[in-house]
């Protein structure tokens, strides 16, 4: 049984930082798009960051460019966000997805397969 289960989040204040790990389970995911999606109370679910199979290609939202860094340990099945300067716009329920890698379309949240339960960051002002 696959199973994505996300961690670190939290609240913090406005300039914080924090840091978001997936652990993935059921299979074997290092062929696989991982990425970072982000749903706020009545907006959609968006993409925030999501990283190539390699570990050396990674895409990023223009909001969070800069702030945030997306990181995977195939290894370990594992992929992280580390999220900096976070502002309170950053606050929503943020989700581990898994992909197979088909070299676009990372933004779009059909193109993934397998999602986490999510965890909250929210960020106060």
């Amino acid at each position: 049984q696959v199973q994505l289960v996300e961690s670190g989040g939290g609240l913090v204040q406005a300039g914080g930082s924090l840091r978001l790990s997936c652990a993935a389970s059921g299979r074997t995911f290092s062929r696989y798009v991982l990425a970072w999606f982000r749903q706020a109370p009545g907006k959609e679910r968006d993409v925030v960051a999501a990283i190539r199979w390699s570990g050396y290609s990674a895409y990023y939202r223009d909001s969070v460019k800069g702030r945030f860094t997306i990181s995977r340990d195939n290894a370990k099945n594992l992929v992280s966000l580390q999220m900096s300067s976070l502002k309170p716009e950053d606050t929503a329920v943020y989700y581990c997805a898994a992909g197979v890698d088909y070299g676009s379309g990372y933004g779009d949240r059909h193109a993934y397969d397998y999602w986490g339960q999510g965890t909250r960051v929210t960020v106060s002002s």
